[in-house]
């Protein structure tokens, strides 16, 4: 009998929450690994990796059916007008487009075909706690597109995108329940312990205040006075509503008001990136005291001049202070400058170990599994990479490509490659998708790991080659980009594998991606992408400042902020897509 099996149709393992823990690095001296434990988190030695299921959403009786409502094969939200402030609307649907690339698809597939597994795709949430002294919003002075007039909306937003999944009745082509949902970085925005619990909350369910500092209301760039920062409640007439952005009584008063989330209703497992990993996304500034005190004190720098922030923007894009040594003296450069708001400890900053522990936390557990992928014997190894068993036939393997030496572009060391070779070897008989934040092209970032100073950093190209040597890898699932760019890459030993690099929730379109792998039963392989907006209305209302309403102006902020770009949904190729592999 085929091992293949319908998802819906395999019993063995599918309910079972327990989560295999990547706990380590194999040793550089000894070579020594960390086996996958299948319950108990426990680092040991020695062991083969075996891997259990991760739980699915309960087959539904009735046979399967494609399940397309609510996706943007459906209707995707579609801008009205060309010029000025553009609202949106119900737009046409996108079509799927059969890519050959890597294989030839053969006819009649669809009724031979049995599906292996079914998940969905977040990537690059940045939930922003909008109020924290340590943004970079008076970048602004030298890149219109470095603050956003929605910032202040991403929990509504993200909350709305959890609904949207928990209405997915089933996957948009094979129709199988849905197995899991995962991150893939970029979770927070600025390394804030309030940003980690809210993105928690969002994922697990519970109530929200998107608020920090002062309880009772908005301290803010946004009720600044400043014209270069939109002032929805003001009067002034700032350079946004010159642009056509709306006057909007209540807004940031609305924006900060308790909401709920009804959490994820299946098993979710998280990614970290770099903004995760670093202040701002990009300083390896844990050390410094100046900084810290900063993110929790009373002071916080909202304008400078467009020379200084272009100089700032420099240094940061060409990594010209990776440890955020000049970043620290321009602060305090400017700190007569600063503004007063209310202290907050909740703003602190946190260390990978503190991320972990939150992913810990029975308070945040949801629907499972525990720890979301992370274990304790990620906390014992300092690591922060695992693999979990998908389902019967495929398995999952989750990487941390940030770069602790700062940064914003990734890379792995050379303990992470040879455990996730050795991974790939150990479940050679099971079909593999890799889950990073960054892309291939993106890690390039080679910096010393200040926890590891002596290992190897290995870049995309490296990885890439890795992956290509394991005939059943099946996709690179990936974000950073805020782009939808789908790649195909086969070696010359004619194995091959997709790289399927997803939009973000934070910058239009907003979307995040369904995946289905299927067994055509011909000889190859059929990956599905689908993409997916929140379940927001498309059409806004000035009027409403609910929960739903602002989930709803955070999608038309987005398309209206100004010098965002206007190709991140890709080309249709990238988009809704039925990806062809050779069977291995």
């Amino acid at each position: 009998m085929s091992r293949t099996r319908s998802v819906a149709g395999s019993g063995q393992g599918i309910h079972r929450r327990s989560v295999l823990a990547a706990t380590g690095a194999v040793a550089l001296s000894g070579g020594v690994g960390y086996a996958l434990r299948p319950s108990d988190s426990q680092a040991a030695a020695g062991e083969s990796t075996t891997a259990v299921a991760a739980s699915s959403r309960r087959a539904p009786a009735a046979p399967l059916a494609p399940y397309t409502k609510g996706t943007t094969v459906a209707s995707v939200a579609a801008p009205r007008g060309s010029s000025g402030y553009r609202r949106l609307g119900d737009g046409p649907g996108w079509q799927r487009v059969v890519r050959s690339d890597l294989a030839a698809p053969k006819s009649g597939r669809a009724g031979r075909r049995t599906a292996l597994a079914a998940f969905v795709q977040l990537t690059d949430l940045h939930i922003i706690d909008a109020q924290h002294p340590l943004r970079l919003e008076y970048l602004r002075s030298a890149d219109i597109h470095a603050w956003r007039p929605h910032e202040a909306l991403t929990v509504q937003g993200a909350i709305a995108l959890v609904e949207r999944i928990n209405a997915l009745r089933g996957a948009p082509v094979t129709g199988a329940p849905l197995h899991f949902a995962m991150t893939t970085g970029d979770n927070t925005d600025n390394n804030a312990k309030s940003e980690l619990d809210w993105f928690l909350k969002i994922m697990s369910g519970g109530r929200i205040t998107p608020n920090s500092g002062d309880p009772r209301q908005y301290e803010g760039v946004q009720n600044s006075g400043l014209k270069q920062y939109w002032q929805p409640d003001a009067a002034v007439r700032d350079s946004d509503k010159q642009a056509g952005f709306p006057h909007l009584d209540g807004f940031l008063k609305a924006a900060i008001r308790e909401v709920r989330s009804p959490g994820l209703n299946l098993p979710w497992y998280s990614t970290v990136g770099n903004h995760d990993t670093l202040p701002m996304g990009c300083y390896a500034s844990h050390g410094d005291s100046y900084l810290t005190e900063l993110a929790v004190g009373g002071k916080k720098l909202m304008n400078v001049t467009a020379a200084e922030a272009q100089q700032l923007q420099a240094q940061i894009k060409k990594a010209r202070d990776p440890q955020g040594v000049r970043y620290h003296d321009f602060l305090k450069s400017h700190a007569r400058s600063m503004r007063s708001v209310t202290p907050d400890e909740r703003r602190a900053p946190f260390t990978p170990a503190e991320y972990l522990q939150a992913h810990l936390d029975p308070a945040h557990r949801g629907l499972g599994p525990a720890g979301h992928g992370y274990s304790s014997a990620n906390l014992d190894a300092g690591t922060q990479y695992y693999a979990f068993r998908i389902s019967d036939d495929v398995i999952g393997i989750s990487l941390d490509t940030t770069d602790s030496g700062g940064h914003y572009e990734g890379s792995i060391g050379t303990a992470q490659l040879k455990w996730l070779d050795k991974t790939l070897r150990d479940n050679k008989d099971s079909y593999a998708v890799i889950f990073s934040h960054h892309t291939s092209k993106t890690m390039t970032n080679l910096r010393s790991d200040p926890a590891r100073p002596g290992e190897r950093r290995h870049n995309g190209q490296e990885v890439l080659a890795l992956l290509g040597s394991h005939p059943r890898v099946l996709a690179w699932v990936n974000g950073h980009i805020h782009k939808n760019v789908i790649t195909p890459h086969s070696t010359s030993g004619g194995r091959s594998f997709w790289e399927i690099s997803t939009a973000s929730h934070v910058d239009f379109p907003q979307l995040a991606r369904v995946i289905e792998l299927a067994d055509n039963k011909d000889g190859t392989i059929s990956l599905f992408t689908t993409l997916v907006e929140s379940s927001a209305p498309h059409r806004t209302d000035f009027s409403d400042l609910s929960q739903t309403g602002l989930a709803a102006l955070y999608r038309e902020l987005s398309l209206n902020a100004p010098g965002a770009s206007t190709s991140l949904g890709g080309d249709p190729k990238d988009r809704n897509t039925e990806l062809v592999l050779k069977k291995a």
